[in-house]
């Protein structure tokens, strides 16, 4: 069975006074979990109140494990979320925090040789000692390395950014994303893509689309699914659970199409529902 390691920041999502579990590598595990995939996660918290709030919470998801590092110095991450008319979410994220020092310990060297695959994305990485510790786990294992772009103005760094991607065997980001990341030439995305292949030589790259589903460039042939039409509610977790979905799939190399579709449906159904992290129910399994 595959093992899938997600590396990078867990903290609270802020809603006004209501406070959730969140963070990008958090969600895609949470869905993995779901989908029934054998999945750990790395992270950092505080030992103030607030990270033993989310240790308490890992541990009643099934993903509390010696990879939570705890950190006396640094404080549990908690991000404020504004949301548009659309359900659309912007982020107030504070630094530096305690997952901005996650360390290079054995029992997480160990999990990354172990693992089949890493899946990791850029906000964990705008500080050095987190990016060093990934880079190394990269270097020192044979994992398909899985870089959610999960792009968070203003932190990141371009160079950082490019170094994250050259690293990486599958890439996944959004249209606003691969604009930035492709000089903003999007119109003929294909002959964008491939492009940008040929550069960084990623053996696969998905662009999703929102609302008109994901394009998929996978071993030398496209893929395409216009998505599905959804009321949405807010599209907080939405991107992290069609992440999940695209990630088994290719890890138990399923017909592309099928995974595009599936991973498609899952996120339109997170994105239809209050929250990153609905339980499925039968439209989705």
């Amino acid at each position: 069975m595959n093992n899938i390691l997600c590396f990078g920041e867990i903290l609270w999502d802020a809603f006004g006074d209501e406070k959730v579990a969140g963070g990008a590598p958090m969600n895609v595990a949470r869905h993995l979990v779901q989908q029934g995939a054998n999945v750990s996660f790395a992270s950092r918290v505080g030992t103030d109140d607030s990270g033993k709030g989310l240790i308490d919470f890992l541990k009643a998801s099934g993903l509390y494990s010696d990879l939570i590092q705890l950190d006396d110095d640094l404080p549990t991450c908690e991000v404020t979320v504004h949301l548009d008319a659309g359900g659309h979410a912007t982020y107030i994220i504070p630094q530096p925090v305690s997952w901005d020092n996650i360390q290079t310990e054995p029992a997480l060297t160990i999990a990354a040789k172990k693992a089949s695959a890493i899946v990791y994305g850029s906000l964990a990485c705008r500080d050095v000692i987190t990016r060093d510790t990934l880079l190394k786990l990269l270097a020192e294992t044979t994992a398909l390395k899985i870089f959610d772009v999960n792009l968070r103005p203003p932190h990141y760094s371009l160079s950082t950014i490019e170094t994250l991607v050259a690293g990486a065997d599958v890439i996944k980001m959004n249209e606003d994303e691969a604009a930035l990341l492709m000089g903003g030439q999007t119109e003929n995305l294909k002959e964008t893509i491939i492009a940008f292949q040929k550069k960084y030589q990623s053996q696969t790259i998905c662009v999703t689309r929102g609302e008109h589903g994901a394009i998929v460039w996978h071993e030398n042939e496209f893929y395409e699914h216009p998505g599905f039409k959804v009321n949405v509610v807010d599209t907080v977790g939405a991107g992290d659970s069609f992440l999940a979905a695209f990630v088994n799939g290719l890890l138990k190399k399923q017909p592309m199409l099928e995974v595009i579709e599936r991973a498609c449906k899952i996120g339109g159904f997170v994105a239809g529902k209050r929250g990153a992290n609905p339980v499925y129910d039968e439209s989705v399994l």
